[in-house]
């Protein structure tokens, strides 16, 4: 998996769904981040009282696999960013049709 940058990400994430608008589909997985690459050992080192969290953005396309890391301090930046990225770039959704629900038969 490739860590990208905020920009650069979002660069690719558009090559992406542009290569997946006709064909194929996105995975994206977002999660708390808190900078540790190891797990926590269980005793010895005390646990940080304030830690500052991260949030750990992942994209796949078939084989592509892309990921970055967002600060706190640019949450509000690469969240309006990417949120204009998706309105541009989710328009070509099929709509699902409903199952019609059967009446009742009355008795």
């Amino acid at each position: 998996m490739v860590l990208l940058s905020n920009d650069e990400f979002l660069a690719e994430l558009t090559k992406l769904f542009q290569k997946a608008r006709l064909a194929g589909s996105i995975t994206m997985t977002m999660k708390r981040y808190d900078g540790r690459s190891k797990p926590q050992p269980r005793d010895g080192t005390p646990a940080v009282k304030n830690p500052e969290y991260k949030c750990l953005l992942r994209a796949q396309s078939k084989s592509k696999k892309i990921s970055t890391v967002v600060e706190q301090r640019d949450v509000e930046k690469f969240s309006t960013a990417y949120s204009n990225l998706l309105k541009t770039s989710v328009n070509g959704l099929k709509r699902l049709k409903k199952p019609k629900k059967k009446a009742m038969a009355t008795q």
